[in-house]
């Protein structure tokens, strides 16, 4: 019983190691492991970039980060699978930040049912970043990616950095 239970630990503790690895476990590369060796068939990009605070007009001591998300297919109509981003703000490197559905995606980017068609840009308009102080102003780099397919079900990415700063512009 005892060796049963001494197993039954190290697999538990293995397990858990497994599931708390970083989303960037190969530091020799750049990009997080889920975007390593997807070809790139989308271009995303932010605008403005960097993007700095501004006081939040709604509530007095509260800043937001405005900017929006463009995504575009360059290799044929897809359907967006996963979207999503990672973040880095300290020495850890890449972390995974958000993932949104295809449901999601479809609503936050004003695309029906999630098909990218070719050549057609899709804005998330208010892809704001909030904080409720002063206090909370980071800044940090965040990696938006998009994973799509096309009709073979081979799978393309988009992705775009957006520098956040934590300082308001002078």
């Amino acid at each position: 019983m005892k060796k049963l239970l001494l197993l039954l630990s190290l697999l538990l503790a293995a397990s858990f190691h497994l599931c708390a690895q970083s989303a960037w476990s190969d530091h020799s590369r750049v990009l997080p492991d889920k975007l390593r060796q997807v070809p790139v068939g989308l271009t995303l990009w932010h605008t403005p970039n960097p993007v700095y605070p501004e006081p939040g007009s709604a509530q007095p001591g509260h800043y937001v980060w405005k900017h929006s998300t463009m995504i575009r297919s360059e290799v044929g109509d897809l359907e967006v699978v996963e979207c999503g981003s990672f973040i880095w703000y300290s020495k850890e490197g890449w972390q995974a930040n958000m993932r949104e559905t295809p449901a999601e995606f479809a609503e936050l980017f004003n695309c029906p049912g999630g098909r990218l068609k070719a050549g057609t840009t899709y804005t998330f308009v208010k892809n704001y970043r909030f904080a409720d102080s002063a206090q909370r102003l980071y800044g940090g780099d965040a990696l938006w990616y998009i994973l799509a397919k096309d009709k073979n079900g081979k799978l393309y990415k988009g992705m775009g950095l957006i520098e956040t700063e934590a300082k308001p512009r002078s």
